[in-house]
C-alpha cells in the first residue's frame, strides 16, 4: 500500500482503485471540489534523439502536434488496427515524450515498442516515481494557479514548471491532472485537501464516463478498432499523417464507413456495477456490444460506456437484467481532426 495513501487516511481497495471515508463522493464532486489520487493511470515516458521517429511511426497522433502546450490524444493498434493502449501524449522537452494511459497496459506497451526502441536509440521507462492526482470542481483551476504558480491550461492541453505537468480533461466539471513527483505528493495532497475534499478515483472515472471517454484496459487490449470507442470523434486519429502501425486498417474503417461498433453512454435502473466485458444483451438475450466502463453516479445508479453494434436495430436492452437506458454523448460523433485542435491554440 501506497505510504502517501495511508498518510492521508485513504486505503487501497484494489491495484486501481483508492478510496475515502467521504460521504457521497459523486455527489460532492458535483457541488465542491475534490481531489483524488489516480492509481489506475501511469506514466510511460519514451526519451531519446529518434523517440519522435518512433512514437510517430507507432501511434496514431501527429507526434508534431505535442508542442509542450497541445496534448493530443493518440493510439497504438495492432497490424490488423485493434487497440494496445490509447494514451494521451505530452512533449516534455526535445527529447522526452511522456503517456499518460490505463496502467494495467503499461507494460504490455512498453514491451511492444522496446521492439523498436533500438531502431530509434530510444528508452522506454514506466515512471513508478511519479504520481497522479487529479483535481475536480469550479475551484480546480483557482486552486491549482495558487498552488503550482502556474495557469492551468484548456481542454487536451499542457501548462509545465519544475514542480509539475498539467493537464484538463473534459467533464461535467472542469478537471486538471497534475503529474508530479511520488515523493512530493503527500505534501501536495495535505495542502490541496484544505480546500478540495479528498475523495476516491472512481468520481474521477465517473466523469470519464460522462465525457464519453473511454480509457482501454487490459479487458478490451487488441480487441477494438479506435472508432469503436469514438477516438476520432476526440481528436485522437489523425487521418492526415503518415503511415504508422496499424493505419491501414484504421484509414479503411473510416473512409468506407465500416464501423461495425460505437462507444454509447447509458444508465441502468439499478445499482450494480457490471463488470468489463459483460454483455449488453436485447430482449432475446442475444448480445449487441460490452461494458467498457462503468460506475455508480452521484444517486447511485450505475452508468456505463458500452460498444454497441451500429447494424442492428435495437429494442430494449438491458444488463445483467438491469435495463439501459441510453444517454447522449457530449459531442457529436463525427470526425475531429488533432490539427484543427491544435491550430486553435495557437
Amino acid at each position: 500500500m501506497s505510504d502517501w495513501i495511508t498518510a492521508l487516511e485513504g486505503r487501497r481497495v484494489s491495484e486501481d482503485r483508492v478510496e475515502f471515508d467521504a460521504p457521497e463522493p459523486a455527489r460532492q464532486a458535483m457541488e465542491h471540489t475534490v481531489v483524488t489520487p489516480l492509481v489506475h493511470l501511469g506514466v510511460l515516458d519514451v526519451t531519446g534523439p529518434g523517440a519522435a521517429k518512433l512514437l510517430q511511426g507507432q501511434t496514431s497522433a501527429q507526434v508534431d502536434l505535442a508542442d509542450g502546450e497541445f496534448a493530443p490524444l493518440t493510439c497504438f493498434c495492432s497490424a490488423k488496427g485493434r487497440m494496445l493502449a490509447n494514451a494521451q501524449l505530452l512533449r516534455i522537452d526535445a527529447e522526452r515524450y511522456r503517456l499518460i494511459l490505463h496502467r494495467g497496459l503499461l507494460e504490455p506497451l512498453r514491451d511492444h515498442l522496446k521492439k523498436f526502441a533500438p531502431f530509434y536509440k530510444s528508452e522506454l521507462t514506466i515512471r513508478d516515481d511519479l504520481a497522479l492526482l487529479g483535481l475536480i470542481g469550479k475551484e480546480a483551476p483557482a486552486l491549482v494557479e495558487v498552488r503550482f504558480d502556474v495557469i492551468p491550461p484548456r481542454v487536451w492541453h499542457q501548462a509545465s514548471n519544475d514542480k509539475c505537468q498539467l493537464l484538463a480533461h473534459p467533464g461535467p466539471q472542469p478537471r486538471l491532472l497534475i503529474c508530479l513527483p511520488q515523493e512530493q505528493t503527500e505534501a501536495t495532497m495535505a495542502q490541496l485537501t484544505g480546500q478540495a475534499a479528498p475523495v476516491g478515483n472512481a468520481v474521477w472515472c465517473l466523469q470519464d464516463i460522462q465525457a464519453g471517454l473511454a480509457w482501454l484496459t487490459p479487458a478490451h487490449q487488441d480487441a477494438l478498432l479506435p472508432q469503436m470507442i469514438n477516438w476520432e470523434a476526440l481528436g485522437g486519429v489523425s487521418f492526415k499523417k503518415g503511415c504508422y502501425t496499424g493505419q491501414e486498417v484504421v484509414a479503411r474503417a473510416h473512409f468506407r464507413g465500416q464501423v461495425k461498433k460505437r462507444l454509447a453512454r447509458a444508465q441502468l435502473e439499478g445499482d450494480r456495477l457490471p463488470a468489463l466485458g459483460t454483455a449488453v444483451v436485447d430482449e432475446n438475450g442475444k448480445s449487441l456490444g460490452e461494458v467498457v466502463a462503468a460506475e455508480l453516479d452521484a444517486y447511485g445508479q450505475a452508468e456505463v460506456l458500452a460498444v454497441l453494434s451500429t447494424r442492428e436495430e435495437t429494442g430494449p436492452l438491458s444488463i445483467d437484467s438491469q435495463a439501459f437506458k441510453l444517454l447522449k454523448l457530449p459531442y457529436p460523433i463525427e470526425r475531429l481532426d488533432p490539427e484543427q485542435l491544435a491550430a486553435a491554440s495557437v
